[in-house]
């Protein structure tokens, strides 16, 4: 025998049910379902009727709107229609609370050919102006715009605007002739005028030289319900002045016309990678941002 005492026998552990599983009730998707219908349906208003975005792809509104550009556009400006909507849903019959651009506003609208494509340009001629191109001169109504040398534009060579042609391009974005260097970087550099319509409005157009076609035009007058469209880069845009086959745009009815150029709130230079987060600063052009039309 030992004088020690015997530990004692703890109790068997009383056995107990798994913690039930609790089910997905249907309520909890049909209230998921119910909050992303209401997301959709603020988003399908606040892009047809207030405010869209809208990205610049092509140099044609150059020196005032750079490849790589965002902007908002507001869309209560020149009244509503079917292209006000996305896709352009057919559901707003011709154009309701309709107002015509004003000289000089920078209005996108669809192509019209009819592709959906949006398009960017400032406008120049009202429904009963005629407009013509002589020797690179602007007439509007009979009067000649004026016209003031300016400084030159210079734009740095980045991807979103090289000189290097890519397959579906005429030319680099920088053609040859204009490419030099400032401080050992590579930029373009074209000769700038500033132009100033009869209402005061100011903008600044660039010209490359001669170009057949473009600077000495046909006189055209804007029939009633269009307006006549122009690219800021005289020499590299396919405007009004050209026929839609040319690849032009005409003369563009009012009832395509989506909105105006607000303001610019972000812009890029293309040399951002999207699985490196921090080149997203790095290539941004933080001096376009912020500024107002």
């Amino acid at each position: 025998m030992t004088d020690t005492t015997e530990a004692p026998i703890a109790p068997e552990p009383i056995p107990t049910d798994p913690a039930p599983t609790k089910p997905v009730k249907k309520e909890d998707w049909r209230d998921t379902l119910k909050f992303l219908a209401k997301l959709a349906i603020v988003v399908f208003i606040f892009r047809s009727f207030l405010f869209s975005p809208f990205s610049i792809p092509s140099q044609s509104m150059l020196p005032r709107l750079y490849i790589g550009d965002y902007l908002f556009i507001s869309k209560w400006n020149y009244g509503y229609s079917r292209h006000s909507l996305p896709w352009s849903l057919p559901l707003i019959p011709g154009r309701i609370l309709a107002r015509d651009p004003t000289r000089g506003d920078i209005a996108v609208f669809k192509s019209p050919t009819g592709s959906g494509e949006d398009i960017i340009k400032r406008v120049i001629g009202l429904p009963g102006d005629t407009i013509q191109m002589r020797g690179g001169q602007l007439i509007l109504n009979g009067a000649a715009v004026p016209k003031v040398r300016v400084a030159d534009f210079v734009i740095p060579i980045t991807p979103n605007y090289s000189n290097i042609q890519g397959p579906a391009e005429d030319q680099p974005n920088c053609p040859p002739p204009y490419l030099t260097n400032v401080g050992g970087q590579p930029v373009c550099r074209y000769l700038q005028y500033k132009e100033t319509l009869p209402n005061g409005v100011s903008y600044n157009v660039l010209d490359r030289g001669p170009r057949a076609g473009a600077d000495d035009t046909d006189l055209y007058t804007v029939p009633p319900g269009h307006v006549f469209m122009m690219g800021d880069n005289r020499d590299d845009s396919g405007d009004s002045r050209f026929p839609v086959e040319q690849g032009g745009l005409g003369y563009v009815p009012l009832e395509t016309v989506e909105g105006k150029a607000v303001i610019t709130f972000w812009s890029t230079d293309g040399n951002a990678q999207w699985l490196l987060p921090w080149t997203w600063f790095t290539a941004a052009r933080w001096s376009r941002m912020g500024q107002a039309f």
